[in-house]
């Protein structure tokens, strides 16, 4: 069995020698379930019942595999780049093809999903960048179709990741956080889902070679630090992440600084809302993915979101900044 990675960066002994979707490692890391992609890199969906539709309606993206001919249209993705909201992705979708210095850079972005008017996606050369909305409920609904989207375009061993933003953890605000792993309310390592009036539990676990070559894109020369940690994701903004700020408190402050300080223990660096869904369905494809956020604040030292609207702009720039630089590695090599 040979290696099929498809290396991002190469000249770093010190990262694993495989991705965890390789052909090598997956059978190791995953055994008995099925290799997840075929022999040309291109997503294959475990799921048979899609065998037997005639169209697929992706319906939240305003798309389907009938009357869309989705390998011509997004065949060429390779990276597909996922956060909150609307405004953010398409100042992220003009900010990479600035980057990639791409011919058609000057013109305007078509809003590709406007039919559904649900999300908006912007295609910029090999990227697309999608709104995914607040909260795991929003951004799930989003990534599944977008998992059977790069799986019926055949798009070639495709990378994820949600640029967000959230609050840290006794690291300074506006920092980036490259996630390791997601961590639930309980503080578990999975995303636990209810199906057919049973819970399931899927590991919420990312890539640690990709995890550390994002890292690697850090720079001395930043004025912001870059760090790996882990990430709790609430299903709630106010108790669900321990704040006293909510229209209901039933905790002391100690209560919640005793939490937080857990957190912190448990190598947990930043809190936000989609963390363990999306690395657990992305594992479960078997898609390499990334989480890369900026930190609002640092939560040992409060609730509220302080700064000014001028500064969260340009700290909203800085996962941008470190993704665009892993997209842009890729391509040069490419």
């Amino acid at each position: 069995m040979e290696c099929d990675c498809d290396y991002v960066t190469t000249n770093n002994e010190d990262l694993p020698a495989h991705y965890d979707n390789c052909r090598v490692m997956w059978p190791q890391m995953n055994p008995g379930k099925p290799f997840p992609k075929n022999s040309d890199g291109s997503i294959k969906l475990p799921n048979k019942h899609l065998q037997e539709l005639d169209v697929d309606i992706l319906y939240h993206l305003g798309l389907d595999t009938h009357n869309h001919d989705l390998p011509a249209m997004f065949g060429d993705v390779k990276f597909v780049c996922m956060g909150g909201t609307k405004h953010r992705m398409r100042e992220f979708a003009q900010y990479i093809s600035e980057v990639l210095n791409l011919p058609n850079k000057g013109e305007k972005l078509v809003n590709l999903t406007k039919h559904s008017q649900r999300y908006a996606m912007y295609k910029v050369g090999p990227v697309l960048s999608v709104s995914h909305g607040i909260g795991i409920p929003s951004m799930t609904t989003l990534l599944q179709e977008m998992i059977k989207l790069v799986s019926y375009a055949k798009a070639k061993d495709p990378i994820f990741f949600r640029v967000g933003t959230c609050g840290g953890l006794n690291i300074p605000a506006g920092s980036v956080v490259v996630s390791s792993f997601g961590l639930n309310g309980n503080l578990e390592k999975t995303y636990d889902v209810p199906v057919l009036g049973k819970t399931r539990r899927f590991p919420a676990i990312l890539d640690t070679r990709v995890c550390q070559e994002v890292h690697s894109m850090a720079s001395h020369s930043d004025n912001f630090g870059t760090y790996i940690g882990g990430t709790m994701a609430a299903d709630d903004f106010y108790r669900g992440q321990a704040r006293l700020d909510g229209p209901f408190c039933d905790y002391s402050e100690s209560d919640k600084m005793s939490f937080l300080k857990t957190l912190t223990n448990l190598g947990v660096r930043n809190i936000e809302m989609e963390a363990t869904a999306f690395s657990a369905f992305t594992r479960e494809a078997g898609i390499r993915a990334s989480i890369v956020c900026v930190t609002f604040l640092n939560r040992l030292q409060g609730d509220q979101v302080t700064p000014s609207k001028t500064m969260l702009t340009e700290w909203q720039k800085r996962p941008m900044i470190i993704v665009g630089r892993y997209i842009a590695k890729y391509c040069e090599k490419k």
